[in-house]
């Protein structure tokens, strides 16, 4: 069974080294890489992933608050990614099952 992913990252390097590793699983599919949350959360209601790998440090509106701003009902699995381990306590707090930096 393949996980139909988006990525949501600010940096370029970032989403395409994630979508290449993803890629190498054989087992997801990604169906958008997204530079910011507000492009995030349009593809979370149009497309309807399994999983999002959302970058924690977002211009404008981080990670954490553009899940508050997704209903719900559609909001699908987090694998939280990021360059800084201080938000690995946060993560946890918001309910991460495991994180990646």
């Amino acid at each position: 069974m393949n996980l139909n992913a988006v990525i949501i990252d600010d940096e370029f390097n970032a989403r395409e080294e994630m979508e290449y590793l993803l890629n190498q699983t054989g087992s997801v599919n990604v169906l958008k890489k997204c530079s910011n949350a507000l492009e995030g959360i349009r593809a979370i209601n149009s497309l309807h992933p399994d999983v999002i790998f959302l970058d924690i440090q977002l211009p404008a509106i981080n990670g954490f608050d553009m899940l508050s701003m997704v209903e719900e009902s559609i909001l699908p699995r987090v694998v939280f990614v990021t360059a800084y381990d201080e938000f690995a306590l946060e993560a946890f707090e918001n309910d991460a099952i495991d994180y990646l930096l």
